[in-house]
């Protein structure tokens, strides 16, 4: 008997999920990685955090290519062979002998992995309906999550035992095989397959300026940016802290950051409950609110175990407040929905890339308390501003 639509449908998007979480995995591995980084190149934690803003700059601006490409060619298709694309950059990661041989080959691996959460939310776009986008979208964030917290884990277990270079061996083989299914799962399974009816008739640049001429896409990627800014900035810098401070292990400061994925799996569990009780203005204002709490928690507590649940109320808080972003981004611009996701993806990661660059300079000049603390106060401001534009958006779009 035929396997049904919907059946398909679930078993694309799971898969979706898994190639999610070897693009966050990407995202997040160095950052346990820094102090062995630092030992093995001769050079400081900050200087070697050029490999987490790298990969960010790359996978920002890279955007600008997926997206019209996968509105153009397909976007299942082209998510399964920038994964598999992906194996190079996570090779040459693994033979780097400078931190410039890791710095380029990172930034090949950020190129690369750009293609993969950006277009799977832009494909979850073009196949769910609105009302039932944000949770399928939240379930499809599993991965990323799970990503997250693995990336981190991975990295500090490596760093630990066999060295650096294996943690991103390790990553290798999981695109490589993770690539493969996907592409199998784009040719087999008729829901992944291109609507060439769809296809945009415009140029990159013509795509990408019919999403800037929206005024709320321009509201939607400037707050994200933001947000990338202030989370990520702070986070990367995070596992180093309680290695150095509380004399962590790596592999166990990699493991108390867990706790940011797991507030980030409690909201993906309870997504439907949350959307229904807070509603978009209600998850944009406590998730900012958690966020700032996390900081705080962490930068005064006197013991790593604060770090455990200050990284929980951080995760929970930051998909609260990025789920309700990723919803609106997927209906900035439905003609040309990659490019408009691909977009908001790039916003997000250029805003990591500054913030990771902005926090490595605030660390050396005045520590990790100040650094900590500006995230915290900003991160609330930047929930409650969407809140009030989401309320002046919905009443303008319902009168």
């Amino acid at each position: 008997m035929p396997e049904a639509p919907d059946a398909q449908h679930r078993r694309a998007v799971t898969l979706l999920s898994v190639a999610a979480f070897a693009s966050a995995a990407a995202a997040r591995l160095c950052d346990p990685l820094l102090p062995d980084l630092a030992r093995s190149f001769a050079t400081t934690p900050t200087a070697a955090a050029s490999v987490i803003s790298s990969f960010a700059i790359a996978y920002g601006i890279t955007q600008a290519l997926f997206g019209p490409l996968g509105d153009r060619l397909g976007k299942y298709r082209l998510i399964a062979l920038t994964t598999l694309l992906s194996t190079l950059g996570a090779v040459g990661s693994a033979v780097a002998w400078s931190l410039d041989a890791l710095v380029v080959s990172r930034i090949l691996l950020g190129a690369t992995a750009a293609g993969i959460i950006p277009l799977s939310m832009a494909w979850i776009g073009d196949t769910v309906h609105y009302e039932q986008r944000q949770a399928t979208l939240a379930r499809f964030m599993g991965g990323q999550i799970l990503g997250a917290i693995g990336g981190q884990f991975i990295g500090g277990l490596f760093a630990d035992t066999l060295g650096w270079r294996w943690a991103f061996a390790f990553l290798a083989s999981l695109y490589l095989v993770i690539g493969a299914i996907v592409l199998l799962e784009s040719r087999a399974n008729p829901s992944t397959h291109h609507r060439h009816a769809e296809t945009p008739r415009k140029g990159i640049v013509g795509q990408a300026v019919q999403v800037f001429t929206q005024p709320w896409a321009r509201v939607i990627l400037s707050i994200v940016f933001l947000e990338g800014m202030l989370v990520f900035g702070a986070l990367a810098f995070v596992p180093s802290y309680l290695h150095e401070r509380f004399g962590l292990s790596l592999t166990m400061a990699g493991a108390a950051m867990a706790f940011f994925g797991i507030g980030g799996l409690t909201y993906i569990l309870a997504a439907r409950h949350f959307v229904r009780r807070l509603g978009e203005v209600g998850l944009a204002t406590g998730g900012g609110i958690l966020v700032a709490l996390g900081w705080a928690m962490l930068a005064w507590g006197e013991s790593w175990l604060w770090a455990l649940p200050a990284s929980y109320f951080v995760g929970l808080g930051f998909y609260m407040l990025h789920n309700t972003l990723q919803t609106n981004a997927t209906q900035m611009a439905p003609a040309v929905r990659g490019t408009a996701v691909s977009l908001f993806a790039s916003s997000f990661f250029l805003g990591q890339s500054l913030g990771v660059m902005l926090a490595a300079y605030i660390l050396a000049a005045a520590g990790i308390v100040p650094m900590l603390l500006i995230a915290a106060v900003g991160t609330p401001l930047v929930g409650g501003t969407l809140s009030w534009l989401l309320v002046k958006h919905h009443s303008k779009h319902s009168a």
